[in-house]
């Protein structure tokens, strides 16, 4: 897909702002970012005039349950939580993502072009992450990378499902024995896998802990679920004791310990940030927890955790989280390029960049003003959203065959 973007005030990210820059995109990733006089637009190329316009990359959703928890559709359209079995570490969000949920409609109709898919919190170990981009015929053809990290819960989620069954876990003692003796004994299985390797025999292959010794092994981040400044501390001394990368999700009371944080190199998924305090793990909630985080030198960013706030608000919790004090450049770099950091999808998107995937969006002003909103959404230098004014609505390329 070859598309110029162009006399728009773009918005690399990672670099300065250029007012009359152009955003040249060809077969589908970005060719040249730049001013108007100097990029050029080969003959043929479709042309988009964003003067007036603001032109940024999509926003990175880092913490969501797009397709996994779908919306409107009660019982059958929810595949969030496998909650038979405290240790999910085999199971897939892949797997689960239904590309027909109203939700990816959303995200591009709020910018966001790209989303971590993650299984919930029910179960201690919840299993297997993947990055999608959110238009797409199949998940297979959405696909950005999996898996991307595996996703564990501390805290009342976990205790509350088993402690209703009556079974380990139901108690914060239990949560973390669930997460020490699954790792344990990935280590103890690492080390008899490559005993067997080294003595030519065969081997039983185990899907659980297979995964998990990737996650010792420092291969996937351990994006870890907590809220009160306790399970922090119990997500931070696991991590130490198993030397695994650990990604903070949620972090509502992060904002407490931002200085141990920072200086453990810690990074940090906020939110979600619209929420009422309905239990006792969010009772000091605040949108100034992203921008406290942020001074401190963690990098940090920003969620809605879709379903639970509506995917396409991401960019107006970043708006008040401005309101409460955080830096704006930090503010949008907490939905562009830092998820992109913290999640390792970087070298595909996050920025505008020469190099990057061509997922682009024009905006009518401001993102972080309310009153503005995206006009034309590219993936992959597809555009694949579009507003139009005179019927006030937002259109959704349709990505399935029609006979």
């Amino acid at each position: 897909m070859n598309v110029a973007i162009t006399s728009g005030y773009v918005v690399p990210v990672d670099g300065d702002p250029i007012e009359g820059g152009t955003v040249l995109i060809t077969d589908g990733r970005i060719a040249a970012v730049g001013p108007d006089a100097e990029v050029e637009i080969p003959d043929g190329t479709r042309r988009v005039d964003a003067t007036g316009r603001w032109v940024l990359p999509g926003f990175v959703e880092a913490h969501g349950h797009l397709g996994v928890s779908e919306e409107a559709e009660g019982w059958e359209g929810q595949d969030t939580n496998e909650m038979t079995d405290p240790n999910g570490a085999r199971m897939r969000a892949l797997d689960a993502i239904n590309p027909a949920d109203i939700g990816f409609h959303d995200a591009l109709s709020g910018g966001v072009t790209s989303s971590v898919v993650k299984p919930g919190s029910g179960n201690v170990i919840g299993g297997q992450t993947v990055a999608i981009k959110c238009w797409g015929r199949t998940v297979d053809d959405m696909l950005l990378r999996q898996p991307v990290s595996v996703k564990s819960a501390l805290g009342e989620n976990p205790k509350r499902v088993y402690g209703d069954k009556k079974q380990l876990p139901s108690t914060r003692q239990g949560v973390a024995a669930v997460i020490r003796d699954a790792l344990t004994k990935a280590q103890d299985y690492r080390a008899r896998r490559d005993h067997a390797a080294a003595e030519g025999k065969p081997f039983e292959r185990d899907n659980t802990s297979e995964v998990l010794v990737r996650v010792l092994d420092g291969e996937l981040p351990w994006c870890q679920h907590t809220h009160r400044a306790d399970d922090i501390a119990t997500a931070l001394r696991l991590a130490d004791e198993f030397g695994y990368r650990v990604v903070i999700n949620h972090a509502t009371e992060a904002h407490l310990m931002a200085d141990d944080i920072a200086r453990r190199g810690v990074p940090v998924i906020s939110g979600p940030l619209f929420t009422t305090r309905r239990k006792v793990e969010l009772r000091h909630r605040t949108l100034a927890n992203p921008g406290i985080l942020d001074r401190a030198g963690v990098k940090v960013a920003i969620t809605t955790d879709h379903p639970v706030i509506p995917i396409n608000f991401l960019v107006h919790q970043a708006t008040l989280c401005v309101k409460e004090g955080m830096d704006r450049d930090a503010a949008i770099r907490s939905i562009t390029l830092n998820p992109a950091e913290i999640m390792g999808l970087d070298d595909r998107v996050g920025a505008l960049r020469p190099g990057l995937d061509g997922d682009v969006v024009v905006w009518s002003g401001d993102p972080l003003d309310v009153m503005s909103r995206a006009l034309h959404t590219f993936v992959d230098g597809r555009e694949v959203y579009t507003w139009d004014e005179a019927t006030r609505s937002g259109e959704v390329a349709d990505p399935y065959y029609r006979d």
